[in-house]
């Protein structure tokens, strides 16, 4: 399951949002990546998501692989519309 996101947090994804996603995916059992512009990281490595330098008005892409896939992404859509409102 893959689903595409615009980030609209004027801080983008730095170290509070980017641990609290990992945190969020950390709580599922199957494999989640992110990409951001050509790269692709496991969303349950901090260091990973803030490699990628995810800037305000970037658009990413979230993909959930295995058993709790649809849960998975319906808790990270839920939490990074949450940050972006924010």
């Amino acid at each position: 399951m893959e689903k595409e996101f615009y980030i609209t947090n004027e801080q983008g994804v730095h170290a509070r949002p980017a641990t609290l996603l990992v945190g969020r995916a950390n709580h599922y059992k199957c494999d989640i990546n992110i990409t951001f512009e050509g790269n692709t990281v496991d969303l349950k490595s901090i260091m990973g998501v803030l490699s990628l330098g995810i800037s305000q008005g970037s658009t990413i892409v979230i993909e959930t692989v295995g058993v709790d896939e649809e849960e998975a992404m319906n808790g990270l859509t839920k939490m990074i519309n949450e940050l972006n409102n924010q």
